[in-house]
């Protein structure tokens, strides 16, 4: 019969993963596709793809899980629980990264989802309802538009057929990617139940550390609004046109960047504005630029203040026209609705959080994540743990060993609350 204290160092050891376990699967699923700045390029469907991929199954199934892979190419390596006629738990993320990416973003929450099943493993827990990791295609959109592919196919956002279709710059479509690397997957794209979602993640933004927090309880995510912006005036000579007399598309386009940093300052603190690709032309230095292309991407937590910012932006173009002398067009290239994630699983998170006496804040996710499509179909919730300088996507993105060990306890006591504990 155990002892007091021998039950408190179990009932301890039930509520975290092991720490350098986890950092050593991120390290070595690191090195495929590492950079010489110690980042990642590693983008979807690529063959260093397929070779992370092939690493995680191995590791799920000498983890004793049974993996799928779909026609759009998500893998899903799931634990039997108890009854396996209920709807899974599933925890994940993606592997694919930017082109100058880090070892964490996505990485992470599929890492910690297998550490989790990993501990489960050890401590000889059984849990009533399965538990699935899902390895999502394509989350980043950098071979292939537009992001968050996989998860968007499997809960319907996107065509299947039309998905696959979609050619990188090369001319090589996700289909024959997929192919070529041997992850076209026979396992059908409709999305199956689950019971809920939780995908870990590394912030990619400076509050938690700011604010010396070690968990970020991720309560929603920001709508968002994209817009490609054309503002066409008259390229001229430099020296002889009369500053009065000019149809400056360039000094048009600055006057926009800088309303749309202060239309997101004015409806802080969940504002958001950014013009992040600017193009001129003809691009010569005594050029007066005739014509400018530029991308507007407005975010905010509520979709009624983000529909005044996008209404505030139109009446500002138009002004612009008449002081300028120039012509404008405005076309929309993605809208996401605001997102508050399910009440049930925020707590989870947050009571995992304080059981462990991690210090925690109520966040916002501004980023698009593959959490924000699971949510249409299931319960779903975030987990966030710092990185250093909030600097992601980004060769130089790091994150403390200690605050992704906390991360993945978090979420290893979200999923046992939600799948339940058998035995």
């Amino acid at each position: 019969m155990m002892n007091e204290m021998s039950i408190e160092k179990l009932a301890s050891e039930l509520l975290t993963v092991d720490r350098d376990r986890l950092w050593n699967s991120l390290m070595e699923q690191g090195r495929i596709g590492e950079t010489e700045k110690g980042g990642l390029n590693r983008l979807a469907l690529t063959d260093l793809d397929r070779q992370v991929r092939e690493l995680f199954i191995r590791w799920c199934t000498e983890a004793g899980c049974e993996v799928s892979v779909d026609q759009i190419g998500n893998i899903f390596a799931r634990r039997a629980g108890r009854d396996n006629s209920l709807p899974p738990v599933m925890t994940g993320s993606h592997i694919d990264t930017q082109p100058t990416g880090g070892k964490f973003d996505g990485c992470f929450g599929v890492m910690s989802g297998l550490e989790a099943i990993r501990r489960l493993n050890d401590l000889k827990i059984e849990t009533i309802a399965p538990i699935e990791v899902v390895v999502w295609t394509n989350e980043e959109g950098s071979r292939f538009p537009p992001c968050m592919m996989g998860s968007g196919v499997f809960t319907g956002q996107f065509d299947l057929d039309s998905t696959l279709a979609v050619c990188d710059s090369e001319g090589v479509s996700v289909g024959q990617a997929l192919q070529s690397i041997g992850f076209a997957g026979e396992r059908p794209v409709t999305g199956h139940r689950a019971s809920a979602y939780y995908e870990a993640h590394i912030e990619q933004g400076p509050v938690l550390e700011d604010e010396q927090k070690t968990i970020g309880v991720v309560i929603g995510a920001l709508g968002q609004k994209w817009f490609d912006l054309r503002i066409t005036g008259v390229e001229a000579h430099a020296g002889p046109t009369p500053m009065n007399l000019r149809h400056d598309a360039g000094l048009a386009a600055a006057h926009i960047m800088l309303f749309v940093n202060q239309l997101a300052l004015d409806h802080a603190p969940h504002g958001r504005g950014t013009v992040g690709c600017l193009e001129l032309f003809p691009g010569s230095r005594n050029v007066i630029p005739g014509q400018v292309d530029l991308s507007i991407d407005l975010r905010h937590l509520e979709a009624e203040v983000l529909e005044t910012m996008v209404q505030a932006l139109k009446t500002e173009i138009s002004r612009i026209e008449q002081q300028f002398g120039v012509s404008t067009e405005l076309k929309p290239t993605a809208d996401f609705a605001p997102l508050a994630f399910a009440p049930e699983c925020v707590a989870a998170v947050r009571g995992a959080s304080e059981s462990l006496g991690y210090s925690h804040l109520d966040i916002v996710s501004g980023a698009g994540h593959d959490a924000i499509f699971l949510a249409e179909i299931a319960p779903a919730g975030m987990i966030f743990v710092p990185c250093e300088g909030g600097i992601s996507h980004n060769e130089m993105e790091r994150a403390d060993a200690d605050d992704l060990a906390a991360g993945a306890s978090v979420l290893l006591n979200a999923l046992l609350a939600s799948a339940g504990r058998g035995a």
